[in-house]
């Protein structure tokens, strides 16, 4: 039975990825500080249920879709950025052509965004 804890979520008992280290080794300082910096939030989404972040992610696209003008654009784009910070994360790990599609999905929700904000 998992515990509840004061942040809300109950634990199912996920292990955190297999590893030596949260961090790149040998990563120049920017990724190092990055990297520092986006611990505890990746630790933070490991940990909820798995159905938050594709459900969250859905409702804000769906949201910058349909309310029009700055709102909306300003919500594809966040999506773009929390995206982005995943793939930069993921970057070292990634073969070109997942570091393709990323790139391809991040600049489209961005174009995505300036086009609703503007539009």
């Amino acid at each position: 039975m998992a515990a509840k804890r004061d942040d809300g979520f109950r634990r199912a008992g996920r292990p955190l990825p297999k590893g030596e280290s949260f961090f790149t080794p040998g990563a120049g300082p920017l990724r190092r500080s990055i990297e520092q910096a986006s611990a505890v939030p990746l630790v933070w989404l490991h940990q909820a249920p798995r159905w938050i972040l594709p459900v969250a992610m859905a409702a804000v696209f769906i949201a910058g879709l349909l309310l029009a003008g700055p709102l909306g654009g300003v919500l594809l784009v966040a999506l773009a950025a929390f995206i982005g910070w995943l793939a930069f994360l993921a970057w070292p790990s990634l073969r070109s052509g997942e570091r393709m599609m990323r790139v391809v999905v991040v600049a489209g929700l961005a174009a995505m965004g300036v086009i609703q904000a503007v539009a």
